[in-house]
């Protein structure tokens, strides 16, 4: 069956109205977190979407992204101020994705045990990054050169996740009752650098969303006790979401696990606009659509195993499945589960893509 038939103009205007369910779009928005790499070198390559760039300029990797997403019908792109780094140790393997030309050189993760942070004297010697040091060439050139109809997703706020990473998640659940002190320390200072970046991001114009990225919780429940969460974690998210709603962006979540035990918190405390990252084996976003569809937007939720398993007409019935469940009355955008990830074969997520848009012309 052709791919892309059915043409899609980027109209962020139309997808904020979706994300804040102010009636039923006209046609199926997608959101995703964000696109491998690898993922986009094969879509450039298939599609012929490098034709007229120049892969010597620096800009080269952003002008690839725009043409991508442009191509594929998204109404946003990522870009953001580049330099926040919180150095830490990483843990290193060889990339064992089956599919050669989307594989990366490796794969890193974190020390889950121990991070560079376990003292009060690693606080104290700690190079603490400072957002107004960041870089904004890329961004400030996307806002000048992004099409008509697009605007600029920021991806950050990686509070508990950062604070999991720095002190290693083994010794964070451990100082919780050891050094509660040195806990609080940390999860001030990264959230209030974190809302600090926000507030550089918010200053872009075309910036249309801010992406708050923050993994809270696994398959039966959340990372530390809902409370801790509540009292450490989601208040400088609410920051993070009122810098974003005075400056009139959108402030959507990312945040993998099971999060049943706070997602009051974050739909009327912290005001997320919407909820990213479903997994089937915790709960299809269809369900979540039934419980909590008419409080926040729900975003993604085609499963990642399910995309990378499936057979075409698997995932064309599984789209439309649930499009027809999510899709009235707006709150609904199609996506992965999770992200792009450089292992799902290029094909299969661009049916899902492909299903989307003729389900918007049925």
């Amino acid at each position: 069956m052709p791919l892309f038939e059915t043409t899609a103009t980027p109209d962020f205007e139309a997808l904020r109205k979706c994300i804040l369910r102010e009636g039923e779009p006209d046609r199926v928005h997608y959101v995703e977190l964000f696109m491998d790499q690898p993922i986009m070198d094969q879509v450039a390559k298939r599609f012929d979407l490098v034709r007229g760039l120049d892969p010597g300029d620096p800009l080269f990797p952003v002008q690839l992204r725009i043409a991508v997403y442009q191509f594929l019908g998204y109404d946003s792109v990522n870009a953001r101020p580049t330099g926040l780094a919180f150095p830490r140790d990483v843990l290193k393997a060889a990339d064992t994705t089956a599919i050669a030309a989307q594989a990366r050189a490796e794969r890193t993760w974190t020390n889950e045990h121990q991070g560079p942070i376990s003292s009060w004297d690693d606080f104290e010697r700690y190079p603490w990054p400072d957002p107004k040091a960041c870089d904004t060439t890329e961004i400030e050139w996307v806002q000048k050169n992004l099409p008509d109809g697009m605007a600029i997703q920021a991806s950050c706020c990686q509070i508990m996740e950062q604070v999991t990473w720095l002190m290693g998640y083994e010794t964070l659940c451990l100082k919780l009752y050891d050094d509660p002190a040195l806990v609080d320390a940390m999860f001030e200072k990264v959230g209030s650098i974190w809302v600090d970046y926000v507030g550089l991001c918010v200053q872009f114009e075309r910036v249309g969303i801010i992406f708050g990225s923050d993994d809270m919780g696994f398959k039966t429940q959340t990372m530390i006790a809902p409370e801790i969460l509540r009292e450490k974690a989601l208040p400088w998210h609410t920051r993070a979401a009122q810098v974003a709603h005075e400056h009139g962006k959108l402030y959507l979540l990312h945040s993998c696990g099971n999060l049943e035990s706070i997602m009051d918190d974050l739909i009327d405390d912290v005001k997320i606009d919407a909820k990213h990252s479903f997994e089937d084996a915790i709960c299809p976003v269809t369900e979540m659509n039934k419980r909590y569809g008419s409080r926040v937007a729900l975003l993604g939720g085609i499963d990642m195993d399910f995309l990378c398993r499936s057979s075409e007409e698997q995932i064309r019935r599984r789209v439309r499945a649930t499009l027809d469940a999510c899709q009235p009355g707006g709150g609904y955008c199609l996506g992965t589960g999770n992200s792009v990830a450089n292992y799902i074969p290029v094909d299969n997520y661009l049916v899902m893509l492909d299903e989307g848009r003729r389900y918007s012309g049925s």
